[in-house]
């Protein structure tokens, strides 16, 4: 029986830091990524894709704002959407190709995904998630004078616009996932799924904020009662103290090993420490399964056991 293995797709995955942040870009390596998924999948698991949009919905907002004399702009919660159905549109039109070329005629789906998040969230009170562009210290000074936004330094890598992040409490489209997930590799819970509220009458209020995908990944693995949550970053495997001349790779860690490293501050906020909390999530609902964390290049090795960062409950 074929595992089940939901995927994250880091920022590098779908955008070079070298190159211009268009479109045309974005496609270019979107490409290359998905030749990595159809590899996947050839060596026989069931996969779903879930990808972040950081970036993309950033500057989807600042374009919306910049064209506001021409026409009205768009609700926070929208421009989410419209990153959603972009960046699922470049994924499965790739995708389809690379699965094609190995002559596997498996159908590819984006599910336009809308996550449940809860009002009295503290995060809403302090904004922690990255989107768009990076800028330096100063040019972040502007911004928060002039548009009132909050920035934040972000891993070393310059100012960044920072919103609200709220915790994924319920995917809303997930019975139409289960249903495709024998038919179809499915794109879901894109950007970490578009945040609404749930009213007491109970309809659905889009919300200005974006989930953190790994968490995303990491309730749909949940709930498709995934046998492995894999988690694609920059880096080939999780490291403590990072960056420093005493850095060390971890291979194999357990979940209390992951707790202490994250309680004495191993991991950056908004790069990796969502990652290993994502992963200690899972591990924790499912003791007997594994969560891991390596590279896009690695994705393969590590699933052979060669290479990246596994996290297991012991």
């Amino acid at each position: 029986m074929k595992e089940k293995l939901v995927i994250a797709l880091g920022g590098n995955a779908l955008q070079s830091g070298k190159d211009e942040p268009t479109a045309e870009a974005q496609l270019a390596v979107v490409r290359k990524t998905c030749k990595y998924i159809a590899e996947i999948s050839e060596s026989g698991y069931e996969v779903a894709v879930v990808h972040g949009n950081g970036p993309q919905v950033g500057r989807i907002v600042m374009a919306s704002e910049a064209a506001k004399d021409v026409t009205p702009a768009m609700p926070f919660d929208v421009c989410g959407a419209m990153s959603q159905g972009y960046i699922g549109y470049h994924i499965q039109q790739c995708l389809k190709y690379a699965l094609n070329k190995t002559n596997r005629n498996i159908p590819v789906v984006t599910v336009a995904t809308q996550m449940i998040v809860e009002e009295n969230d503290p995060a809403f009170q302090n904004p922690t998630k990255p989107i768009g562009p990076f800028y330096s210290e100063a040019e972040a000074k502007v911004l928060q004078e002039e548009k009132g936004y909050t920035m934040k330094e972000d891993a070393g890598r310059g100012w960044r616009r920072v919103v609200a992040s709220p915790l994924p409490r319920k995917i809303v489209e997930i019975d139409a996932v289960k249903e495709l997930w024998d038919h179809a590799i499915v794109i879901t819970c894109g950007g970490g799924g578009i945040p609404v509220l749930e009213r007491p009458d109970g309809s659905l209020e889009g919300t200005a904020a974006v989930i953190d995908k790994d968490f995303a990944a990491e309730l749909l693995a949940e709930q498709v009662d995934a046998d492995i949550l894999m988690i694609l970053t920059e880096v080939e495997k999780v490291a403590i103290n990072f960056n420093k001349p005493n850095q060390q790779d971890l291979e194999q860690i357990s979940l209390a090993e992951a707790a202490q490293y994250m309680e004495e501050g191993h991991f950056a906020p908004g790069s990796m420490l969502p990652k290993v909390e994502a992963a200690m999530r899972f591990v924790r609902a499912f003791p007997q399964k594994r969560a891991i964390i390596t590279s896009l290049d690695k994705a393969v090795e590590a699933l052979e056991g060669k290479t990246g960062t596994v996290l297991t409950f012991n």
